[in-house]
């Protein structure tokens, strides 16, 4: 029987240029639930989020100290990753899943 786990699959602030966020670990498949992205800078921001080299979210524009939330189902194989990047290091990622092994 699948063992299904809920977890955070990435809490990070972001690179500015691509970076690898999270890697689905052997013998399992990741489901990507949710996506906040918050910037805490004075000044606007854009960021990039791809799933295995995917454009899901590409040169989003982020507004000053605030968060956008993205509710998403989206489903990874083994060794697949997600990566991404921001024009500013002020910009955070928080990526949320289930991993079933």
């Amino acid at each position: 029987m699948a063992t299904v786990t809920s977890k955070a699959l990435a809490r990070t602030a972001a690179a500015t240029s691509s970076t690898t966020l999270y890697t689905v670990p052997a013998s399992t498949t990741a489901v990507v639930t949710d996506i906040a992205v918050c910037n805490s800078a004075a000044t606007a921001a854009t960021f990039t989020i791809t799933l295995d080299g995917v454009d899901l979210l590409k040169t989003v524009a982020i507004a000053a100290n605030s968060t956008a939330s993205f509710d998403l189902k989206q489903v990874l194989a083994t060794t697949k990753i997600i990566a991404g990047f921001a024009s500013a290091i002020t910009v955070s990622f928080h990526i949320s899943g289930v991993e079933i092994a």
